[in-house]
């Protein structure tokens, strides 16, 4: 580009967006998770390839953080309190203590690696934990892709597990993150009560101000339905929806900057406020969280194409040993240790689920944009934490991110029967006290000459309104046969 204009900044974005996307569609058919499919877009683009600049990294911080709390705040809208309560503790260990143990035990071997001969870095101790702390969180982004992009139910809770760590960790990392980079800078002169003072601190505030913004969207949302009187009965609903959602997003951004104001941790703060609206009932709570996905998935796809032209894959040659070395072990050793120090205490977790969560380490935006922060610093060997986390990630996305479901199925947490989350793209009006359920019929259920719907013994108030089989949708009645394998979906009275 010749000329930096809005023309070609506008040319430039759109042809990145449609071209991702268009690529993108090709990760279910080779297996890659779609989010990789636009870092590698990103750098197709970039300096290496069709040569586009992109070199700011404050401008690709400032964008990473917006991202970042619009990702968060989703993750926290879908995280039902249902589903995480009987996983909450173990969920939090991990988001917290299985954070530090990975920033530590990855930062020491990273030390240990910088002492070697043949080794290409040097890194002191400081600057080595503090490129494990840039990598120590699981990335929300990617998990919640992997997972809720395939139907695949998963057993014991470990999906909500899983969801609940990766939106609530990040935190953690970030925090660590910015205490290193204080000690590094002020020479290692910050001792360990006010390491602690932080801590305590940036989560406190943080959880607080999250609850607090989250009953004040609460309360600004029945404001705005109010104002007006009896001629806001008048507004068109669609046009109402949008409003509201947008003032949701306000409230999202508002939220990070009060909290991070206060000395709270931001970040922390737009989870815990998703969490809060997610799990009251509102009206227009449907078209809130259409809007706040589509948001994430714009989010997603600009932060993971920024940060494909950020890097330059030729800089990148002289780490490939090191990154390699030290994403292997913490794929192979130090998530997977940390992980089983955590869960020790949870007895009822199962060994196999144990494994699993180790494996699901996935690395994604969340590091690569953290390891901006030592470069923006100022930070001595910066420019190879930066190349050395961005490879990492890609290692991690190759490797794990491509082995998620496989590896499931291989320790047999694959939960076949059941139900799954699908809803036929019908949609309730959130005034109406009825929910929809999708039941999977098995050889069992259909056992003892209930072939028939008027035959079947369903649910108590619930009524069948659609049976999808082998991809087509068939009109119910009571005397259509059913088969083993078909999704029924019901409609139930709410109790």
């Amino acid at each position: 580009m010749g000329h930096i204009t809005s023309e070609n900044i506008l040319l430039v974005g759109s042809t990145l967006l449609i071209a991702g996307v268009l690529i993108g569609k090709t990760s279910y058919r080779i297996g890659l998770p779609l989010l990789l499919i636009f870092l590698l877009v990103g750098m197709g683009f970039g300096t290496d390839g069709l040569g586009l600049q992109f070199g700011d990294m404050h401008t690709a911080q400032f964008i990473g953080m917006i991202a970042l709390c619009v990702i968060l705040f989703s993750g926290g809208m879908g995280t039902k309190l249902s589903a995480i309560r009987p996983i909450l503790v173990p969920g939090l260990v991990l988001a917290t203590a299985g954070v530090l143990l990975t920033a530590l035990l990855t930062g020491v071997f990273i030390w240990w690696l910088s002492g070697m001969e043949w080794t290409n870095i040097h890194f002191a101790l400081l600057p080595s934990l503090l490129l494990a702390a840039t990598m120590s969180s699981t990335d929300s982004a990617s998990v919640f892709g992997i997972l809720g992009g395939r139907k695949v139910a998963l057993r014991n809770n470990l999906r909500p597990m899983l969801e609940l760590e990766s939106g609530s960790n990040d935190p953690m990392a970030y925090m660590l993150t910015i205490i290193l980079i204080e000690a590094i800078t002020l020479g290692g002169g910050i001792s360990g009560w006010s390491v602690a003072g932080q801590l305590v601190m940036q989560f406190g505030v943080g959880g607080a101000a999250g609850i607090l913004m989250g009953r004040l969207t609460i309360w600004l949302i029945g404001l705005y339905r109010r104002f007006g009187g009896d001629n806001a009965a008048n507004e068109d609903i669609s046009q109402a929806s949008v409003m509201v959602s947008i003032l949701v997003l306000g409230s999202v951004f508002l939220t990070f900057g009060l909290t991070t104001a206060l000395s709270g941790n931001g970040y922390l703060a737009v989870y815990i406020c998703g969490i809060v609206l997610g799990n009251t009932r509102l009206q227009g709570h449907r078209a809130i969280a259409r809007f706040m996905d589509g948001m994430t998935w714009l989010a997603q796809i600009v932060v993971f194409l920024m940060l494909g032209l950020l890097v330059n894959p030729h800089e990148m040659v002289s780490v490939i040993a090191v990154s390699l070395i030290i994403g292997l072990f913490m794929i192979l050793v130090g998530r997977p240790l940390s992980v089983m120090l955590c869960l020790l205490p949870f007895r009822k977790i199962s060994t196999r689920s144990r494994l699993f969560v180790s494996w699901v380490g996935l690395r994604g935006a969340v590091p690569i944009i953290f390891a901006t922060y030592p470069v923006v610093a100022g930070i001595e060997g910066a420019g190879q934490i930066f190349n050395i986390v961005f490879f990492v990630t890609l290692l991690s996305l190759i490797i794990q991110g491509t082995t998620v479901i496989s590896s499931a199925r291989a320790l047999r947490l694959v939960d076949t029967d059941g139900q799954e989350d699908e809803d036929f793209g019908v949609e309730l009006a959130d005034e109406l006290p009825t929910s929809l359920q999708t039941i999977v019929l098995t050889e069992k259920m259909l056992a003892g000459g209930g072939h028939t719907l008027k035959d079947m013994k369903l649910p108590e108030r619930s009524l069948v309104m659609m049976i999808k089989r082998d991809g087509r949708y068939i009109v119910p009645n009571g005397s259509r046969r059913l088969m083993p394998g078909d999704h029924l979906l019901l409609i139930r009275e709410d109790e």
